[in-house]
């Protein structure tokens, strides 16, 4: 992750300083050009408010009008051109080209006039005569070098212009890249140290967030990760706690398991020493079918949780059931286990449909009415009620047996959790009844309720 975030700021350090490097470029050579632009806008306006050529110009035409001899008239001009140069030579670095009305070109400081062509069909020239001024700029892709031109209609109809020679951008550009590949090296050597700085900053919060990963009071910096700070936070208390729920399984398991085989055993080596009368042995074989009796149904109860805990409620096929049909048909059969014990089984409600799992359904009622019975009193009541309610349909459990006190009541949908453990023995009990309820419930979106109280019953209530 810090190799990931380094790299990626170097990245984009050396995007951004490439990208800026280009868009300075660009920007300072377009300040250039403008200030080329107003340098030249700048010495025409000077030269025009001197007057310069066109005095010069007047003078030209007298001396050939009183004259009227070719000789004169050369004389003056080259006196004029002389006087031209001289007053001019300050400014060398420009070209200055002086123009006629017609296009002829009466004077140029890099050229001779005599030698230069008709400038009327230069678009700056053309603009001056028209509009009173003009302005272009040429390229020249042999001498990589772009020339602006600068032309002012002065007041006697001729037209001065002044020219200077630019570099272009490329060759600007390609002048100066040693100068600012050192600078990029530099500005990205500088970064590559900053990013290495700011991402020991950006993950050190982090780091020292997983050290304290545990502590609730630890409060992360960056507002964004208390969501999932909260969340892991929550996946490790339940981490722990499945943990613990498991070792205490386990525990239990062992237990649960110990006491039956331990009687078994005895009780077998009782009989295989011939340590007991006759009639003790069968008492004894009594004890030892009673106790694996007790062994499988723990065993079965075991295995039915685990399904139940590692079970995929995508895998479970849910199909319309009539419930008070299930319940009745369950009732049935426990019916004659309820005579036993002397415990009148009722069921009362009417047909209603739900979506469930149909052996899920028996085994939630079984489950529910052998508690209702195991923990009754002799001549005790258990009424199974089932009816529609509204979006769906509701089953309660009922029974006069010996209640459940209110500070126990949120335990004994725990496993191996038993209210009257002597009870729970001698009636064959496991304590996984309650849990696997509990488990049935919950992947079925249902919700489950008790209502009880010592010596007056317990009412079981599933919605669904």
């Amino acid at each position: 992750m810090k190799k990931k975030i380094n790299l990626r700021l170097i990245g984009m350090s050396i995007v951004a300083v490439i990208a800026t490097m280009f868009c300075v470029t660009f920007v300072f050579y377009g300040l250039f050009q403008k200030q080329v632009r107003s340098d030249l806008r700048t010495n025409a306006e000077i030269l025009k408010m001197t007057g310069l050529f066109e005095e010069d110009g007047k003078d030209t035409d007298n001396e050939s009008v009183s004259s009227g001899e070719g000789s004169e008239k050369d004389t003056g001009s080259s006196e004029m051109l002389e006087t031209l140069e001289e007053r001019l030579s300050e400014l060398d670095t420009l070209r200055i080209t002086w123009v006629a009305s017609d296009g002829t070109v009466l004077y140029d400081n890099d050229a001779s006039a005599d030698e230069l062509e008709n400038h009327l069909s230069r678009p700056e020239i053309a603009d001056a005569l028209e509009n009173g001024e003009g302005e272009i700029t040429r390229k020249s892709d042999t001498m990589d070098m772009n020339t602006m031109y600068y032309a002012v209609l002065l007041d006697d109809g001729s037209v001065l212009r002044l020219s200077a020679d630019v570099r272009s951008i490329f060759s600007v550009f390609v002048t100066a890249f040693p100068v600012i590949l050192l600078i990029v090296i530099v500005i990205i050597v500088l970064c590559a140290l900053m990013a290495h700085v700011l991402t020991r900053k950006i993950l050190a919060p982090i780091a020292q967030l997983a050290e304290h990963i545990e502590d609730s009071s630890h409060t992360p910096v960056y507002k964004e990760l208390i969501p999932f700070v909260n969340t892991i936070r929550r996946q490790h208390e339940n981490i722990l706690s499945a943990a613990r729920s498991r070792q205490d399984f386990t525990a239990n398991v062992s237990h649960e398991l110990k006491t039956p085989l331990t009687a078994i055993s005895g009780y077998a080596e009782l009989i295989e020493n011939h340590m007991v009368s006759e009639e003790q042995e069968t008492r004894f074989a009594a004890q030892i079918r009673q106790n694996a009796d007790r062994l499988v149904s723990l065993i079965n109860d075991i295995i039915r949780l685990s399904e139940l805990d590692v079970g995929d409620d995508t895998q479970i096929t849910f199909e319309q059931l009539d419930f008070y049909e299930a319940a009745r048909e369950r009732l049935d059969l426990l019916s004659v286990n309820a005579e036993k014990r002397n415990i009148r089984l009722s069921l009362t409600g009417e047909s209603c449909t739900i979506r469930a799992n149909r052996n899920m359904m028996t085994e939630l009622i079984d489950n529910l009415c052998q508690n209702a019975i195991r923990y009754n009193n002799p001549g005790g009541r258990v009424t199974v009620t089932v009816r529609p309610e509204a979006n769906g349909a509701v089953l309660t459990v009922a029974d006069t047996g010996i209640g459940i006190p209110r500070d126990l009541q949120e335990r004994v949908f725990e496993r191996f959790y038993r209210v009257d453990k002597s009870r729970s023995k001698e009636t064959g009990g496991t304590g996984l009844g309650l849990a696997i309820v509990k488990h049935i419930v919950e992947l079925h979106d249902a919700e489950i309720t008790l209502d009880s109280e010592v010596g007056k019953g317990t009412v079981i209530t599933v919605r669904f």
